[in-house]
């Protein structure tokens, strides 16, 4: 059997099968996985944050099945109550090390705040995030452009903003 050369073919594998029959949410943590990872090879982070950044862009939305369950929506607020437990139960038999998921639980449990930003992993996972989210809600120039100015702060992450939609700068 040949070995996979995506280093988190376990992982995405796993995500898959939790989300099964979800194609949406498949395809958005895959589409937020590769920006999250462009941006943060583009700004050249440490294998360290590029792992905590993978790992959580992967799994940033694991709240939305137990907040779908407990309140029949699944709001920012509530991903952000449900995705943490859900996030270590998921990460802990898989063999990811405490400290990689306490930094992950932390990403998931704070993805919808925009404020407070505490690093580049924080960062980079909103910047992805919200790449997709401007395609798959779309968003139109004014939204683009405001969101543009009060979450981009990577380098990578900003070039790809304005290469993908019509942000003036």
């Amino acid at each position: 059997m040949i070995e996979p050369e995506e280093p988190y073919f376990d992982l995405i594998s796993h995500m898959i099968d939790y989300e099964n029959q979800h194609p949406d949410r498949i395809q958005h943590f895959l589409k937020v996985y590769e920006f999250a990872r462009f941006i943060a090879t583009g700004d050249e982070l440490s294998p360290e944050m590029m792992q905590i950044i993978c790992v959580a862009a992967i799994t940033h939305d694991i709240g939305i099945k137990p907040s779908m369950e407990k309140y029949g929506d699944c709001t920012g607020e509530h991903q952000e109550q449900e995705g943490p437990a859900a996030a270590r139960a998921f990460l802990t038999p898989l063999g990811y090390p405490d400290k990689l998921i306490d930094r992950v639980c932390y990403l998931i449990g704070h993805h919808h705040t925009y404020h407070d930003i505490d690093g580049w992993d924080y960062q980079i996972l909103l910047e992805a995030d919200f790449l997709v989210n401007m395609s798959e809600n779309h968003m139109d120039a004014e939204t683009c452009r405001s969101v543009y100015e009060r979450i981009f702060r990577t380098k990578t992450g900003k070039r790809l903003c304005r290469r993908m939609y019509p942000i003036r700068n």
